[in-house]
């Protein structure tokens, strides 16, 4: 499947796509305690990310969405990223499937004055922090993150991204 898929911005027509590619990743493969209710965005992408201009993104693969990355505006020149996730059978440098939904978000950034991203992740994700550090993005401690920075409950390790350097 090298290059062999096309990044989308998504909606919420996507929704049960993104649901069915996301929940499984978060519980199953990663025993992450968190359920739908907890994440209220995945039913209403259009509402949560899009109104304040954010965007959602997803790669698809022969119509299948295989990956996702959203971006929240959080005011102050500032996003959040949230929902970056990849189909198992698709990660990996080979695939290139999440450096190009993250230099789509990058792109998008620098269209729209975004300076400064943020993230949270939890310890199991070690791959996604290997991947995260390789970009650039800098840990920082949960009391470093800006006071607008709306963090999820689960997430307990913190990047930050200049977009600006």
């Amino acid at each position: 499947m090298q290059k062999n898929f096309a990044i989308e911005q998504i909606h919420n027509q996507h929704g049960s796509q993104a649901v069915g590619l996301i929940l499984p990743i978060q519980q199953i493969e990663f025993n992450v305690p968190v359920t739908l209710d907890a994440q209220p965005d995945l039913l209403d992408i259009d509402q949560y990310y899009y109104k304040d201009g954010g965007a959602f993104w997803g790669a698809f693969h022969d119509g299948e969405l295989v990956g996702t990355i959203a971006l929240l505006n959080i005011g102050h020149h500032s996003g959040a990223i949230r929902k970056m996730f990849v189909k198992k059978e698709c990660r990996g440098k080979e695939f290139g499937i999440a450096q190009a939904l993250l230099d789509t978000l990058f792109g998008y950034c620098a269209d729209h004055r975004i300076h400064h991203l943020y993230l949270g992740t939890v310890d199991a994700l070690k791959a996604a922090q290997r991947f995260y550090e390789k970009n650039g993005f800098t840990r920082i401690a949960m009391e470093d993150l800006p006071s607008y920075f709306p963090r999820m409950a689960v997430d307990h390790i913190f990047y930050q991204f200049n977009c600006t350097e």
